[in-house]
């Protein structure tokens, strides 16, 4: 398992360094693209946001009818939706590796949950309410989405910034129903399977190991940005660095070849 983790550990730092940040051409974008592009770009984050998925289809890997399904979603699309409207329009902030951080380990603890370990580890007789902590890290979700969209020249404070947040969260909920669709064909063709409680238990185990792995990616960037004296360059420039440094071995090569 260490050698696993040592051997994907280089991949999603180099995948997380281009995660972070929206760049300038995005900007205008943005200003050029009026709310449509809102909310394009809301449902690209949602489908490309690996964590937030990882961690929906925790919550839904058990769930076996439509009515529950919407219940839980529901929740999770209420809780990130208050701190997504609300910490933008208000400017409320945060390092966004430490928020991404506590996403991570929200992977985690719903890949422990559906395995468990509360019961097995902790000798409880059942796990702490489900609906509740569904709508907890909602809002932590949300606010993690809300440090991406602060990026974003979203203007003054007024009916323009609402409708621009309000946009990209509605970009949000189309990328997570289009998520959602794809993990459900996938939960549902994994149920035919006769081994499925125990291909459920190496499914989650994969959970817990995705959301250790994306903590570490997380408090890596976070030490890179919070001490760049230490480290001699931000978690930013970390890619610039490593392909900096990979020019000149390329460039021997071309020569060696010549």
């Amino acid at each position: 398992m260490h050698k696993l983790i040592l051997a994907l550990f280089p991949l999603l730092i180099s995948t997380n360094a281009f995660a972070h940040g929206i760049s300038e051409e995005a900007k205008r974008a943005m200003i050029e693209g009026g709310y449509f592009r809102y909310i394009l770009l809301g449902a690209e984050h949602m489908i490309t946001g690996y964590d937030h998925l990882l961690f929906l289809f925790g919550v839904i890997f058990f769930l076996t009818t439509f009515k529950d399904i919407v219940k839980f979603i529901s929740v999770f699309t209420l809780g990130h939706s208050i701190t997504l409207i609300f910490a933008t329009f208000m400017g409320i902030t945060a390092n966004y590796w430490l928020i991404d951080a506590v996403i991570a380990l929200s992977v985690y603890y719903k890949g422990f949950d559906n395995n468990k370990g509360f019961q097995e580890y902790f000798g409880l007789k059942k796990s702490p309410n489900l609906m509740w902590m569904v709508f907890i890290f909602g809002l932590i979700h949300g606010f993690g989405l809300s440090t991406r969209l602060q990026q974003l020249p979203l203007g003054e404070k007024g009916m323009e910034m609402l409708m621009r947040i309000v946009s990209f969260n509605v970009g949000v909920e189309f990328g997570q129903i289009a998520g959602l669709v794809v993990m459900l064909f996938i939960i549902r063709e994994l149920r035919k399977f006769h081994l499925f409680e125990r291909l459920s238990r190496v499914l989650n185990d994969g959970l817990m190991l995705a959301g250790f792995m994306l903590l570490l990616m997380q408090l890596h960037g976070y030490l890179h940005t919070s001490n760049p004296d230490e480290f001699g360059f931000s978690n930013d420039n970390h890619i610039h660095h490593h392909m900096e440094m990979e020019k000149p071995q390329q460039q021997n090569y071309e020569h060696d070849n010549l």
